[in-house]
């Protein structure tokens, strides 16, 4: 087990504002009562010693977090969630009172282990989980601090940097953002030179910039404020194991030529869409039997800044996903076109929702009731995007060694994404399941790219 060296609390530094108050947009109230909050671990190679972490790395990342804080004030603000009222939920930051939860930790465990692409028992991932503070309730609302983080040493081989976010903070260009800021404050020593860098792209806080003229956050807000929050916990036993897949950049065209030899009209065959094609018909092939006719759905996320009417700026944070959900028959996906025609599926929600302007928030004041409609289904969703690099953050020990998405364990079944550190041009999968069907899975996902 990790052994905790100190837990304190970061705050923004002096000079920076006094109070301010965000209100959550319909592209966050959706995500109130999301079950678990993303979790996040970044481990790097950095072999120092104890003496050397106390002393030195650690105080810089302390100095660094509070510097970066001062750019993305809600990071160290408190969900403010409304009860009995009529008052819209909120993210609240106040000078004095508001900060970050860092706990700095130390652990014997295998680093080298831990990073391997291998099936690993999962539990073993949570001593480096930073778990954010329970929720409080007050007279006329409830509070909870939406992000944690936590550093651990492994003497004399590397660091484990590891975020826990609840949804409603900001999606994952607004998260990267934040880590990749943090990550660069203190790989430079001080905010001066990031801000030439970034400075026509700090963060955008404000809301004014997202239109809702439906008043469609009311809708949402009229039905989550029924259900109370609850504090998270972590999913311990998962009784699962991880692993990470990697398709190189060979296996990705391999697997765009087979879709176009079938479907040479076909548009937006991407890496994404031929690798979340493949990972989906690999894991229903190694699950249990079920009826022929019964749907199995892919279920994805995808970045709208650039795709609404008007478009928000790409450094606004907060979330702004609009959703795709593939569905096809079992028999279909488990058969011999199975994986084309999984393509073929996928490839149909980005074109004509996703990237349409006038499709992608079409009925957008029924997602809450679309999302409760899916509650059961067989599904395979999607956490992280290779367009987002979040393992390119360099504290100053270079590329991170490995990212691993924790909070897929969460989940029935979902695969996390990111580019390949090891494959130029290749994408990494990972995938957390019950170990026999782990095993089930990499014989067909290796087989697959062996016969083909």
């Amino acid at each position: 087990m990790a052994t905790t060296l100190e837990t304190c609390r970061v705050p923004a530094p002096p000079g920076a504002a006094a109070e301010l108050s965000v209100p959550l947009t319909f592209f966050d109230i959706p995500w109130l009562h999301f079950h678990h909050p993303i979790r996040r671990l970044l481990f790097y190679d950095y072999p120092c010693s104890k003496p050397y972490f106390l002393e030195t790395v650690a105080p810089k990342l302390k100095e660094s977090l509070s510097l970066t804080l001062r750019h993305y004030l809600p990071v160290a603000g408190d969900l403010i969630f409304p009860l009995n009222s009529e008052k819209k939920p909120e993210i609240r930051y106040v000078a004095g009172d508001s900060a970050v939860s860092l706990t700095i930790a130390e652990s014997g465990s295998d680093f080298d282990d831990l990073i391997g692409n291998h099936a690993r028992d999962a539990d073993q991932f949570y001593e480096f989980v930073p778990q954010i503070d329970p929720v409080t309730d007050e007279s006329e609302y409830q509070r909870v601090p939406v992000m944690a983080l936590k550093v651990t040493l492994f003497p004399g081989r590397g660091i484990c940097v590891g975020f826990a976010n609840l949804h409603c903070l900001g999606d994952a260009s607004s998260l990267v953002g934040f880590i990749q800021a943090w990550a660069s404050i203190s790989k430079l020593g001080g905010d001066e030179e990031f801000l030439t860098k970034q400075g026509e792209s700090l963060p955008i806080l404000g809301r004014s910039v997202i239109k809702d003229p439906l008043g469609i956050d009311t809708i949402f807000w009229k039905v989550i404020r029924e259900v109370r929050l609850k504090s998270s916990s972590f999913p311990l036993p998962t009784n699962r194991v991880r692993a990470t897949y990697i398709l190189r950049q060979a296996d990705i065209k391999k697997l765009k030529d087979l879709v176009l030899a079938k479907k040479p009209g076909l548009v937006q065959v991407s890496s994404f869409v031929v690798t979340a094609s493949y990972v989906w018909t690999c894991l229903v092939k190694s699950g249990e039997q079920v009826d022929d006719d019964v749907l199995e759905f892919f279920i994805f996320a995808a970045d709208i800044r650039a795709r609404i009417d008007p478009p928000v700026p790409a450094n606004y944070f907060g979330n702004c996903l609009g959703f795709g959900a593939a569905k096809i028959e079992h028999k279909q996906l488990v058969g011999e076109e199975g994986f084309v025609m999984a393509a073929e599926a996928i490839a149909d929600q980005i074109k004509n929702r996703v990237n349409k302007k006038d499709e992608v928030l079409k009925g957008a004041e029924k997602w809450l009731s679309d999302i409760n409609k899916m509650s059961g289904i067989r599904a395979l969703g999607v956490s992280g995007s290779p367009k987002f690099d979040l393992s390119n953050a360099d504290f100053g020990w270079g590329r991170a060694r490995k990212l691993e998405v924790v909070s897929i364990d969460g989940e029935k079944h979902s695969m996390s994404l990111c580019k390949s550190r090891d494959s130029e041009g290749g994408l990494e999968v990972g995938i957390s399941l019950p170990k026999a069907r782990m095993e089930a899975f990499a014989a067909i996902f290796d087989d697959g790219l062996r016969f083909w």
